[in-house]
């Protein structure tokens, strides 16, 4: 009988050796599938776009005719679209998720509010294109202004920030928290000099990544209607304008009937990537330095 149970539990660990043997090589391949496939799409834009970009295209105004096309327009309007949803990401992001983390009270209201905040961070991003046109260009009548489009881009990221910050500030470890009351803080200053200061790193870290998304989404804007023509470069949050992921979708649809638009598009998306690769670096860089504070 002991002999029939070691060799039940040596098949068992065999067959459990063997699922984890397969299941590691077929990570493994969807991985290098994974890889494959970007370093394909890389290649193919980097051989199709590098030998655009120049002074000129990162400079010049946006033209009918491929070889004086720039795309300092797109570069300023994206600017100006995360000037206006940093802020306001930032200020009711972090806010919310403050609030309530640390001064709601635990019932069935707190809980259908982050059931619902959870539940916006997975709504289509066209969605909120709508939302946008309806409640910023048309009854408040901004039209395709970089306000608009700030407030719209800043309503898809919020859920995120909210998560982000709710978990950064689960994370900051209780005794901290009772230590500071414990010497007579108040909840205010608790939150200011000890529970957000450890927090920060998780918040920032969380709030940049979200402004990455917000940079490289195009479906809102292409419901609000903002253009890819040629206009004057923005010069402020009530200018209208374009930005690299328009600019990018434009020049796509057009290279169907001008070879050369595809090359641009090329280009267009190098610069894109490396602003999110700047971002991103930013990201890692404040965090870890954060990190080191605490």
């Amino acid at each position: 009988m002991q002999q029939v149970n070691e060799r039940t539990v040596t098949r068992r660990m065999n067959l459990r050796l063997l699922l984890n043997t397969i299941s590691k090589y077929i990570f493994l391949l969807a991985t290098l599938f994974g890889l494959v496939v970007l370093s394909i799409l890389i290649y193919r834009v980097v051989s199709q776009g590098v030998g655009w970009i120049n002074i000129d295209f990162l400079t010049g105004k946006l033209s009918t005719r491929p070889e004086r096309a720039g795309i300092m327009g797109a570069i300023l309007g994206t600017f100006w679209l995360m000037l206006v949803v940093a802020p306001v990401t930032m200020f009711l992001g972090v806010g919310t998720a403050i609030y309530l983390e640390l001064y709601a009270k635990k019932g069935r209201l707190q809980a259908f509010i982050q059931t619902n905040i959870a539940n916006l961070a997975g709504v289509p991003s066209i969605v909120y294109g709508i939302l946008g046109l309806t409640v910023f260009a048309r009854a408040m009548n901004f039209g395709n202004i970089v306000l608009a489009g700030g407030l719209t881009m800043s309503l898809l990221i919020l859920p995120i920030v909210i998560v982000a910050s709710q978990e950064a500030i689960r994370a900051v470890p209780n005794p901290l928290s009772e230590a500071s009351y414990g010497m007579g803080s108040t909840k205010w200053q608790t939150i200011k000099h000890i529970i957000l200061p450890v927090a920060l790193p998780g918040i920032l870290t969380g709030a940049i990544l979200s402004l990455s998304r917000a940079i490289g989404e195009t479906a809102p804007l292409v419901v609000i209607g903002i253009p890819a023509l040629l206009m004057p470069f923005p010069g402020g949050i009530f200018d209208k304008f374009t930005v690299l992921p328009m600019q990018i979708y434009y020049w796509t649809l057009d290279s169907s009937l001008t070879a050369e638009y595809a090359n641009l598009a090329a280009a267009t998306i190098i610069v894109l990537l490396v602003a999110l690769l700047i971002l991103n670096t930013t990201a890692i860089v404040i965090r870890n330095k954060f990190q080191k504070r605490h």
